[in-house]
């Protein structure tokens, strides 16, 4: 039986349905908003999974390209490897839910998304928030909460919910966030210096939202909803518990008391080491659950220290930021470098510049375009000291590169005033919590230390929460194991003025408002202080382009006159890219870009384009070659591919008789033009150039008898 609800959402409406399709699945619906629709699956075991000592949840959000009209690019015409799009979606949808599953619940599951239906209009990241929340909703898989997204847009100064896609650019804020009826669980976004009080007010203004569709999802429930099933959960024998809860006394509070992290985790490794082979004899084949329990104890010990001594693991205050240093131009040959450190978390970004041809081309659902700023973060095993294989990028690096990049863009200047494309790549060096925000603040200084024109540093910092039944602490600048160990990690990143990028997961089932606003405030007292320790490096950008980095010299031109710049075949743009060695791209508009390394260079392509573009102008002398002659006058070539008249009465003061006693074809002459038509035909003068400023030479003195040249008269 088909079942369905329906409501109205920024004057649009949402229909969630069940009962359709995928009915073999343990809970399905489609989200319909407008013409773009969402198909939501959920599949999940009973039993755990072998082997596996955490919840093994999947999330997947996959585009057919079918829902906008297309074909799929490329040799092959099916959708292949997720796009940046699709692994982004994927995971806003997995953090808000994963929290919601029973802490002892280790079957294998599994949430897929597919995008069927696209208007081109209306977005379907936050309908699939929404669909993967219902399918679970009505599914018969343990699960604690409903919840369902939205987007939330300011424009003009009005918030909006669910702006449609052509509305984003207008947003001067625009945030993803995900909740249940009573609380926040998720929120990803930015914003071009907003203030802690406006991203506040955007979070209140979509909860209202949120609270609507959930009540719907929860009226869906009511009519078709599964009874959930008993799962084995995931047990511990108690006597192996008991036995190492008391081997482990108080051994890991005092090894949390070790600030350094390598010296921190020693200790840890040889606590969990001599248990493991203390108690092989009397527990056999119980590696796995000694380490689990010893994973809880250290749980406990940590958050028992905030809570109960208000101390941190390195020894902190909880509204302390980690001592940082930075360091810019550390690479010789990069267009831009720095180093930023923060306690034990290193990044090292590097700046290169590139020109049009270096865009990213972007073949995305509802559109293709281009993108030319991009940032790139890497995470590579030795940041922490670990021996893994490097291969493709995962969602993890995806995800933090994405946010660095959120950050950064409201200070990067738009293109006309600054023609490069820009590639920004934080390597992580070192880490040991929020390398994202770490890959923030070095790519700000590497910006400024490539010269680019930045409005002004940005900065970011992690956030975390330890709450226990009333208790609540807010923590500034999180370490690794703050962050594991914790409630809530809470990125924000911005400058001087406010908030240009906003990440918030959380571990429980969700927060409210008032613990987000302290947590914005103390977020921007730390990025401030971090702000003032990189200015005292570099506090605005250098005055010129490292000497590594590509020049761009813009020439715009009549569009009309593309086709001779480029010439039969590619003919002319190429002798002059082989001639001078610099890059040109060509607009439609005709704006032409012209790069190279070597200024000479691009000076002599500017030369050679603008010779080709070039305009006769009135009143104006050239120096032409003679291309064509006739009994009336010399057609005179004054710029490539413009040829004018010299009429034989303007080639001289004298009369001329023939045109070949002044020149021939080949000759060069300095003409002005002394017209253009409306046609276009262009009339020139050597005469007026000659001596005596184009007025005739004096006759000579009459002499006795005719005139030259004339018969004498007869006298009668």
């Amino acid at each position: 039986m088909i079942h369905k609800v329906e409501l109205e959402i920024g004057g649009r409406n949402m229909i969630i349905e069940s009962g359709r399709i995928a009915k073999q699945s343990n809970g399905a619906v489609t989200v319909q908003y407008a013409d773009s629709m969402v198909i939501s699956t959920v599949c999940s075991n009973t039993e755990p999974r072998l082997g596996f000592d955490f919840f093994p949840l999947t999330v997947e959000y996959r585009e057919k390209t079918y829902a906008a009209g297309k074909i799929p690019g490329g040799f092959f015409k099916r959708e292949g490897r997720p796009s940046e799009k699709e692994i982004l979606s994927a995971r806003m949808i997995d953090r808000p839910l994963r929290p919601l599953f029973p802490s002892d619940f280790r079957g294998e599951t599994q949430i897929i998304n597919f995008i069927v239906s696209h208007d081109r209009k209306n977005d379907t990241d936050v309908m699939a928030i929404t669909g993967s929340s219902a399918c679970m909703a009505i599914s018969d898989v343990p699960i604690a909460k409903t919840i369902a997204g939205v987007r939330v847009g300011r424009i003009d100064g009005e918030f909006v919910v669910n702006p449609t896609m052509d509305q984003y650019d207008e947003a001067d804020i625009l945030i993803v966030m995900a909740g249940s009826a009573d609380s926040i669980g998720m929120v990803e976004g930015g914003a071009s210096e907003a203030s802690e009080e406006d991203i506040i007010a955007a979070l209140e203004f979509g909860h209202k939202y949120v609270k609507q569709i959930v009540a719907k999802i929860e009226e869906l429930k009511e009519l078709c909803g599964k009874e959930k099933f008993e799962y084995t959960a995931v047990t511990i024998e108690e006597a192996l518990s008991a036995k190492v809860t008391e081997m482990v006394g108080t051994r890991l509070t005092d090894a949390n008391h070790e600030g350094d992290k390598d010296k921190r985790n020693k200790l840890k490794k040889e606590l969990k080491k001599e248990i493991r082979e203390a108690l092989a004899e009397a527990f056999p084949d119980s590696d796995r659950d000694i380490g689990t329990i010893i994973h809880d104890l250290d749980s406990a010990a940590m958050r028992g220290m905030i809570l109960n001594e208000d101390r941190r693991i390195d020894g902190r205050a909880i509204d302390k930021v980690r001592s940082i240093s930075c360091e810019t131009g550390f690479l010789p040959r990069t267009h831009g470098s720095a180093i930023f450190t923060r306690g034990q978390t290193q990044s090292l970004v590097t700046v290169t510049l590139g020109t049009k041809m270096d865009e990213q081309r972007l073949d995305e659902l509802d559109s293709e375009s281009t993108k030319s700023v991009m940032l790139h973060y890497n995470f590579p095993p030795f940041s922490t000291g670990e021996t893994k294989p490097i291969r493709g990028t995962n969602r993890r690096e995806i995800g933090h590169g994405m946010l660095a990049e959120r950050a950064l863009m409201p200070v990067i200047p738009m293109e006309t005033n600054f023609p490069y494309t820009i590639r920004i790549v934080s390597d992580i060096m070192e880490s040991n919590g929020s390398s994202s925000m770490a890959s923030v603040c070095g790519g700000s200084l590497a910006m400024m230390d490539a010269g680019i024109p930045i409005k002004t540093a940005v900065a970011g910092i992690a956030m975390g929460l330890i709450k226990q039944d009333d208790k609540v602490v807010i923590l500034t600048d999180i370490l690794g194991d703050e962050d594991h160990f914790g409630d809530m990690d809470f990125k924000v990143a911005g400058t001087n003025e406010g908030i240009n990028a906003i990440q918030m997961d959380i571990k429980i089932t969700g927060l409210d408002i008032g613990i987000m606003r302290d947590a914005l405030s103390r977020a921007r007292e730390a990025r401030l202080h971090i702000l003032g320790e990189m200015n005292k490096e570099i506090s605005t950008h250098r005055d010129a382009l490292s000497e590594h980095a590509p020049r761009i010299i813009t020439v715009k031109i009549n569009p009309a006159k593309i086709g001779d710049v480029i010439g039969p075949g590619g003919k002319v743009i190429r002798s002059i890219t082989e001639e001078t060695g610099a890059k040109i791209d060509i607009n439609d508009d005709g704006v032409i870009l012209i790069s190279s390394v070597d200024g000479e260079a691009g000076r002599a392509a500017q030369a050679r384009v603008e010779a080709i573009v070039e305009e006769p102008e009135l009143d104006k002398v050239y120096n032409g070659v003679v291309r064509r002659v006739t009994d009336f006058g010399a057609f005179v070539e004054i710029i490539p591919g413009t040829d004018g008249l010299v009429h034989i009465s303007e080639l001289d003061v004298d009369r001329v008789e023939r045109v070949e006693d002044i020149c021939k074809v080949g000759d060069r002459l300095d003409v002005k033009v002394i017209n253009i038509e409306r046609d276009g035909k262009v009339r020139l003068s050597r005469r007026v150039l000659l001596d005596g400023g184009g007025e005739p030479r004096p006759r000579p003195p009459r002499r006795n008898g005719p005139p030259r040249g004339r018969a004498p008269r007869s006298r009668r």
